[in-house]
């Protein structure tokens, strides 16, 4: 695998980790990098080994998002075949942008994955929103060092799953330090790190040493508050208790940390800033020093159980939990630092970028071509099936891929059985948003396992609650409908077709009713052009890429790894839709399969038509509004009104009615009328 990774920040030694530790792992990796960049204040020249494999560039700004590098290297670089290009820029940097643009004039086709730390739900503007959505749009992976920076670069428009990849360390094989706890009445020597700002908190910590006469402060940094914090101590009078190290080079950093009996990352978050992940902690406990951090931001989930979390800006809370890491917690807490720490070393953090890399490769194809793609035609990402496989299930073929199915039940037992029935014996995970007793006997009586979520998750959460917990990880997921029936030779079919083309992310049979009345299964996707088209009569004309409904729908593996589950705020219809679009966005393609032929009572679980419609209608708004935007909903809206409307003048009888009801739902909002049916039991 040829990976280029573009980070300004691996002109720091120690930063460049990850590809030492990747090419250990047997990843050609070329790092491209700033000639000159500033860490914790001081500036640092780039001074690699010839083995590091690092292209140096010159850049122009110095803040994170508002630089450009010289574009020769870069330009340079993409002229050569890759597997991926890992640009550790956040999606709305400027650098990043320019990077996307000569990738597009380069005709550069690699899988481009891209980083984000920022955890703060912010709307930016002109140009860096349209740069950002661009860029999420574009990737066909994501790296964030943080939970909610994943959650926030999927809703702005990334359209697979996000990891969580923390930032690396190293993982030292000795402590730093002894473990004994201070002495009862000794001083403790607390120690800071960071950019001398406000909301790092360090005047909480002067604070908490006013309170507590035992501890003592060793602060290092650079920043605006340097200059006032010999007085900001001596109004506290404390300054005899405070030594001012200064700015740290990259190779005092760890003597730093040797030098003090635990590390204070007292955070105060703000509006407009809070933690994204809090480095110097993960360093800390890498040598073996206790942390306490405040609860701000990424901070809590960093730190996890290895460290003391106490509230934001609560000095006295702080001063007594410093004691307690230095004292009677110390030993426990090195303890827990070190796994902790082991977690964030540099080859478990290669490990899971080789896996992110692999998530995005074409498959059976170890170096893409450099060349033009075919418009709509984008490579979909790796997998372990050579192109041409059969595969199936590990019984009947024996090629190691299982089949896992998902039925989320809601009442009609009856119907439930005759689904569960034929699957019966394979994997089954039912999940009962109708927590019926009788829903769990039948699943005991089948052998089935049954998860009863304690209310109506709606589909799409309900689906996510199984895939949390796979009984097969690696196996593809058929979703099954309780009103849906298909036998095992047609599950066989089925997965025989989605593997027999490795571009394929889903797949599902042809469907008809009990009275054997087919029914349409594969659609193009919903968008304003459409609606336009379909309230004006042409509706026939709409062509472009194409799903398959999900009443009956087999997921491939791969693609649910790359893409992930369901969008929850999708409560009813639509959600195959919005994750069969997401994946179409990063390369997949859909298919039906007409020589399998599936028994769907259509809405038998519902018995109140105004009901579904609301839903239906609802998941739309949601999906254009997702996708093409509030003007594209808009568009689509009045032309859904104005073809019910027209239809509601033309015909007659019950389809007169449905159309009048229509036309009603998109007047008052699908949403709005979706709501006033939930508030109803």
């Amino acid at each position: 695998m040829r990976v280029l990774r573009i980070s300004h920040s691996a002109t720091v030694s120690a930063w460049r980790g990850r590809e030492r530790a990747l090419r250990a792992d047997g990843v050609d990796v070329e790092l491209i990098t700033a000639a000159c960049w500033h860490a914790g204040g001081v500036p640092v020249e780039l001074d690699a080994d010839p083995d590091e494999r690092v292209r140096p560039a010159r850049t122009w700004g110095s803040h994170p998002a508002l630089f450009l590098y010289d574009p020769r290297p870069i330009w340079r670089a993409l002229a050569e075949p890759w597997d991926v290009v890992d640009v550790h820029e956040e999606p709305f940097a400027l650098s990043t942008a320019e990077v996307l643009l000569l990738r597009m004039l380069r005709r550069n086709r690699s899988p481009i994955v891209l980083y984000t730390a920022q955890n703060l739900r912010k709307s930016y503007p002109p140009p860096f929103r349209w740069l950002e959505r661009w860029a999420l749009r574009t990737a066909a992976g994501v790296s964030a060092c943080n939970a909610e920076a994943a959650r926030i670069a999927q809703d702005k428009g990334f359209p697979g799953r996000a990891r969580v990849i923390p930032l690396g360390v190293d993982v030292e094989p000795a402590v730093g330090g002894e473990a004994d706890a201070v002495p009862a009445e000794g001083p403790v020597t607390v120690g800071f790190l960071g950019r001398l700002v406000p909301e790092k908190g360090v005047s909480v910590l002067l604070d908490a040493l006013r309170l507590q006469p035992r501890l003592r402060a060793r602060i290092a940094g650079a920043g605006p508050l340097a200059a006032e914090l010999p007085a900001l101590a001596a109004a506290r009078g404390v300054a005899e208790r405070v030594e001012l190290a200064g700015p740290l080079a990259p190779e005092q950093v760890s003597e730093f940390y040797r030098s003090i009996d635990v590390l204070a990352v007292p955070s105060v978050p703000t509006r407009s800033w809070t933690e994204q992940f809090g480095r110097v902690a993960v360093e800390a406990m890498a040598l073996g020093v206790p942390v306490v951090a405040s609860d701000a931001g990424a901070l809590p989930d960093v730190v996890g159980g290895a460290g003391l979390i106490v509230p934001a800006g609560d000095s006295r809370a702080l001063a007594r939990v410093l004691l307690d890491a230095a004292g009677p917690q110390r030993a426990e807490l090195i303890d827990a630092g070190l796994e902790r720490a082991r977690a964030c070393s540099w080859p478990a953090v290669a490990a899971a970028y080789r896996d992110l890399y692999d998530s995005v490769l074409p498959v059976g194809s170890p170096t893409p071509p450099n060349g033009p793609t075919p418009v709509g035609s984008p490579t979909p990402p790796n997998g372990p099936t050579p192109v041409g496989s059969p595969s199936l299930s590990q019984g009947p073929n024996g090629d190691g891929h299982s089949v896992e199915v998902v039925v989320v039940a809601y009442g009609a037992i009856g119907m439930l059985r005759r689904a569960l029935a034929p699957v019966a014996g394979m994997p089954v995970t039912v999940v009962d948003n109708s927590s019926l007793p009788e829903i769990a006997a039948l699943c005991q009586e089948l052998g089935i396992r049954y998860i009863d979520p304690g209310s109506n998750l709606g589909f799409g959460a309900a689906v996510n609650v199984a895939l949390s917990d796979r009984l097969l990880p690696d196996a593809d997921v058929l979703l099954l409908n309780p009103d849906a029936e298909i036998d095992r030779d047609g599950i066989t079919a089925l997965q025989r077709a989605l593997r027999a083309d490795p571009r394929l992310a889903s797949v599902g049979p042809a469907q008809a009713d009990p009275d054997g009345h087919t029914a349409q299964v594969e659609w193009p996707f919903p968008a304003p052009h459409r609606a336009v088209l379909e309230a004006v009569g042409l509706g026939g004309l709409a062509g472009g890429p194409r799903f398959v409904i999900g009443s009956v729908l087999l997921l491939r593996a791969e693609a649910l790894a790359q893409v992930g589950g369901f969008d929850e705020r999708f409560f009813l219809y639509a959600e195959e839709t919005d994750w069969a679009y997401r994946a179409h966005l990063l390369g997949w393609r859909h298919a039906a399969v007409p020589e399998v032929t599936a028994v769907h009572a259509a809405g038998g679980t519902s018995s109140d038509p105004r009901r579904r419609e609301a839903h239906f209608y609802a998941s739309l708004e949601r999906y254009l509004r997702k996708h093409h935007g509030a003007v594209g909903w808009a568009v689509a809206r009045w032309a859904n009104w104005a073809g019910a409307s027209v239809r509601a003048l033309a015909l007659r009888g019950e389809e007169r009615v449905r159309a009048r009801r229509r036309a009603a739902i998109h007047r008052l909002g699908p949403v709005r009328v979706e709501a006033r049916f939930r508030a109803r039991p």
